[in-house]
């Protein structure tokens, strides 16, 4: 038996992607609710400024992984227009369901699939862009997933990981109050669940900083990586550069 982290509990590997569905299950519903009030809209800046250095333009395919409610999917599709494609996928359904209903109210019938990051069902080089927002902490092997990604994108294309990552140090203390103390309180209000939003914020210390991170992105095949840390590092936007 393989152990690995959920949250700040150990867990049988096989395990943990039955367990993240259980929390994203809980939440789906309240997800963007949530985003918006325990990142006081932040999250919204970050995903508008992943955008801006993603480098997609019109005609371009591109994958949007743990896309979730799918904030992104939506601006790439507007992004690429009607010569290019972007597939909206994630490992939960529930998450998906949500995220492909908003899309179709708005017009937007794009592919939705139901994968595993970890083994992505797509051709080599399929892609131009690969974009993965607050998804990857959740993910068991992410050396895996990250390999996977790189053989997906076309070469020359440009993985996208928004993630949180580590605070400048003189914040961590409230940050910690924040995460630990306010965060399941809100959870419990908002969205009648506490021990999920205490597991996210788990999940959030347990992920590679970015220093690390940066290393694994280069392990898996990357050539160029860059850090843009956003919000004094609460936030991450690693973007890597496949040769």
């Amino acid at each position: 038996m393989s152990d690995t982290h959920f949250g700040f509990k150990t867990v049988d590997e096989k395990t943990k992607a039955s367990l993240v569905r259980g929390v994203f299950d809980s939440v789906a519903s309240r997800y963007d609710l949530m985003n918006d009030t325990m990142s006081m809209g932040l999250h919204r800046l970050w995903k508008r400024y992943a955008m801006a250095v993603s480098g997609v333009q019109p005609g371009h395919h591109v994958l949007d992984i743990a896309a979730g409610t799918g904030d992104l999917t939506r601006a790439f599709a507007r992004r690429v227009g009607p010569q290019g494609c972007v597939v909206h996928t994630d490992i939960n359904e529930a998450m998906l369901r949500v995220g492909r209903d908003r899309l179709v109210d708005e017009g937007l019938v794009l592919p939705t699939v139901i994968c595993d990051a970890e083994h992505l069902p797509f051709p080599d080089a399929r892609f131009d862009v690969v974009s993965v927002a607050f998804g990857l902490r959740n993910m068991t092997h992410k050396d895996q997933a990250l390999a996977e990604m790189n053989r997906v994108l076309k070469p020359g294309g440009r993985l996208l990981v928004l993630e949180f990552s580590k605070v400048a140090k003189p914040l961590e203390k409230i940050y910690d109050w924040y995460s630990f103390q306010l965060l399941p309180r809100m959870g419990q209000v908002l969205a009648g669940d506490a021990e999920s939003y205490r597991y996210l914020a788990e999940s959030i210390r347990m992920h590679p900083g970015q220093a690390e991170l940066k290393a694994m992105m280069k392990t898996a095949g990357f050539g160029h990586v860059d850090v843009h840390n956003l919000s004094a590092g609460i936030v991450a936007l690693h973007l890597g550069l496949k040769c």
